[in-house]
């Protein structure tokens, strides 16, 4: 889940230092956790490598690239081994990864090699030196490497005794192009077109590219400073989780539905049925699927990639990303947005699905401290005067999401984008907590139009007032994702479940087959790649006695898809609270999980 780039030149200097810095910036789309870089000169005996916990670009400016001939950079999204940035180094092995592997805990019993590091990319450099002393040649360990590990592996593996430099993947995600003298490479395609690099093809088998020979050990610079962890751990069985608490209250609910009493705007008629039953109308209905066969037949491209799929690693996107590629026989590109509550989990998945399938990810990974840091002040400003209708402004930071969506289609020329939406997914409670009123006719799963958004947004301004805390730096980026979210106009778009009926039992058995990895402290198999969920969902159930299983349940009532007693038997167990994620969340940003949890346990419940 990095960024990749390098640049060859065995002839005379490296392409200009302008083209450079683009590779450099570029790459910092994909993660700015963590850097390194792989250096030759072209005229020592010795290659060095320096790593750092900061962004690439500042890094890059601690280097004297004017002597460079041979340079290979790595801008990364910390998943796993903050302290252990790359490229990792094994004896003459060095390994720029991008991706996760999945299996790796397979496949260290089986070679003769010490595990050093909690990075999974030291499995690469482990395989590549357990193959050089079975005395194999560096052109036959890549498809031996690409035979053994699960997951994505996107690679540029440099082998400094035997001057030989190899570029692979097994989901496409790493281009070559040609500048002037310079070979150059890259996780993508668009910063080699950038800089003007000609013959510009994805990289599906194995490339060999000649380095200098060298029989000294690479020299190592490394600067580690950063103080909070970027990766939480998982929590087991902590004394903390007493703290949290799981009433089984004993609302009213509709007869017919789940819904209970607290749900804002309810009411029952004579027999216990609510106004959501009687307003709803079917969502789950799709249309015929040659309709869409038809609709994306100008869009289909005899080379290359012809459509994005916005891919959150959740079961939703991964199903629809195994009707794209199976059903619909299109060859997309996946987008994924990190604003930092993406979790190990999802991006597994992630990796695991696009590894299988062969299709490229792109990411756009933000600030992922600063963005943390946007969460902590708003948890803090709602926690001085908890106010249901403000919890969703802690998931504000996410919505950038549908901008950079319309960059990546600038980036790639790709103008198609299909998503996986779940039609069932309607939350009314989370707005109407605030005031706003069920909108019955409204057909989306996120609600759009300038009067019912500016209606939301005054609403929820005055209900920033009540806590100043709110006006702070992060108010900007709540701002513009809203907007991009919501009044942004967006084009050459289409939902695939408008065309395939989403049915759980299909979406289950199907994500199956890729050994999709679901949470260990949920039997819900829905928002466990989201960092946030857990959290708020604890939030809605300890004041209002329901979550958006509850109005998700509810919907599949309404549906026909299942009945009202398995309902009520699923949201019993799915609305326990889930200590793992909600204490990953709390460590992410940097809060106090007693004082926080104690305090929400304190805030008056709406019921009795």
């Amino acid at each position: 889940m990095c960024g990749i780039f390098g640049v060859l030149n065995q002839k005379g200097m490296l392409t200009s230092s302008k083209s450079l810095c683009k590779l450099v910036s570029h790459s910092e789309q994909r993660g700015r956790d963590s850097s390194g870089f792989l250096i030759h000169d072209g005229s020592s005996s010795q290659f060095e490598v320096h790593k750092a916990d900061y962004r690439i670009t500042s890094l890059y400016d601690e280097l004297d690239s004017r002597t460079i001939k041979l340079i290979v950079g790595h801008s990364r999204l910390v998943t796993n081994g903050t302290a252990d940035n790359q490229p990792v180094t094994r004896d003459e092995v060095v390994v720029f990864h991008n991706g996760i592997i999945v299996n790796t805990d397979e496949i260290w019993p089986t070679i003769q090699q010490e595990k050093n590091l909690s990075i999974d990319t030291e499995i690469i450099a482990a395989l590549a030196v357990h193959y050089l002393e079975e005395g194999l040649s560096p052109e036959e360990i890549p498809s031996l490497i690409l035979e053994r590990c699960r997951g994505v592996v996107a690679c540029a593996l440099a082998f400094t005794k035997r001057g030989k430099l190899c570029v692979f993947s097994n989901n496409g995600s790493m281009y070559i192009g040609q500048d002037g003298d310079s070979q150059v490479f890259a996780s993508e395609s668009y910063p080699l077109t950038q800089i003007g690099c000609v013959e510009v093809h994805q990289v599906l088998d194995p490339i060999f590219l000649e380095i200098p020979k060298s029989n000294q050990k690479t020299k190592l610079y490394s600067s580690n400073e950063r103080s909070l962890d970027l990766i939480p751990s998982l929590s087991f069985n902590s004394k903390e989780e007493k703290f949290l608490e799981y009433r089984q209250n004993d609302l009213l609910r509709c007869s017919k539905c789940v819904l209970p009493e607290t749900m804002p705007f309810i009411h029952f008629d004579s027999d216990g049925i609510c106004n959501y039953c009687h307003n709803y109308t079917p969502r789950n209905i799709p249309r015929p699927k040659e309709e869409l066969f038809e609709l994306v037949e100008e869009y289909r491209r005899k080379t290359g990639n012809d459509c994005i799929i916005p891919f959150s690693g959740g079961r939703d996107s991964c199903y629809g990303l195994d009707l794209v590629v199976n059903e619909l026989e299109m060859k997309p590109v996946t987008y994924t947005y990190d604003w930092g509550m993406v979790t190990d989990l999802a991006r597994r998945n992630i990796s695991r699905m696009c590894a299988e399938l062969g299709v490229e990810n792109i990411i756009v990974a933000d600030d992922i401290e600063k963005k943390r840091k946007n969460i902590k002040k708003n948890l803090i400003a709602w926690l001085k005067s908890p106010h249901l209708g403000m919890v969703s402004i802690l998931t504000a930071g996410d919505k950038h999401f549908f901008n950079h969506v319309e960059m990546i289609k600038n980036q790639t020329g790709i103008a198609l984008n299909l998503w996986g939406v779940n039609p069932l997914e309607v939350t009314h409670f989370k707005s109407g907590f605030l005031g706003v009123p069920p909108n019955f006719e409204e057909k989306l799963v996120y609600s759009n139009g300038l009067i019912n958004q500016f209606r939301y947004q005054w609403l929820r301004f005055k209900a920033m007032t009540e806590s100043p805390g709110y006006f702070n730096s992060s108010l900007w980026d709540t701002i513009s994702g809203e907007y991009y979210r919501s009044f942004k106009k967006k084009s050459d778009y289409f939902h695939i479940f408008d065309y395939w009926k989403w049915d759980e039992q299909t979406v289950e058995s199907t994500l199956a087959k890729y050994d999709w990895e679901k949470a260990t402290d949920t039997n819900s198999s829905w928002r466990i790649g989201d960092g946030t969920a857990a959290f708020y969902n604890y939030i809605y159930y300890t004041i209002a006695g329901f979550t958006e299983h509850d109005t998700f349940r509810s919907n599949q009532i309404r549906e026909g898809e299942i009945t009202r007693h398995d309902a009520l038997e699923l949201i019993l167990d799915e609305n326990k609270p889930r200590f793992q994620n909600i204490k990953w969340y709390l460590d992410a940003i940097d809060l106090d999980f007693k004082s926080v949890i104690s305090a929400i346990n304190r805030t008056p419940r709406l019921y009795n």
